[in-house]
């Protein structure tokens, strides 16, 4: 790496992130982003359960809310597409997370560049 290396211990850590972003990519090769919450709801009609005392909630329904051109996205997802999609929501926030410390990492490396101080 010229004249920046990063200690063994950050070699090793780095070493260890891209591993398992290949482990995470090979087992299951998909990422969604955003967020799911699952929510039930009150309807408009009057004479309804779910307004009822104590009330009987419509759902549960499972909301997809992502980001899209700049705008909130919401899909509602079934039972199934929730057990489809959960693995890709779950290997897209884990990506996250290891490229976040792969930055941090890379930004500790970069400071102790001795070139900074000229």
């Amino acid at each position: 790496m010229g004249t920046v290396p990063p200690t063994p211990d950050q070699q090793s850590r780095a070493e260890a992130i891209a591993a398992e972003i290949t482990a995470l990519l090979t087992a299951c090769p998909y990422a969604l982003p955003g967020t799911i919450a699952t929510r039930k709801s009150q309807c408009g009609r009057s004479n309804c359960r779910c307004h009822a005392d104590p009330p009987q909630l419509h759902g549960p329904y499972h909301q997809w809310t992502r980001k899209k051109n700049g705008k909130t996205a919401t899909k509602i997802l079934s039972d199934e597409q929730l057990a489809d999609y959960r693995p890709w929501f779950d290997n897209h926030k884990r990506l996250r997370e290891l490229i976040a410390e792969l930055e941090e990492l890379s930004l500790a490396i970069a400071e102790n560049d001795p070139r900074w101080n000229r």
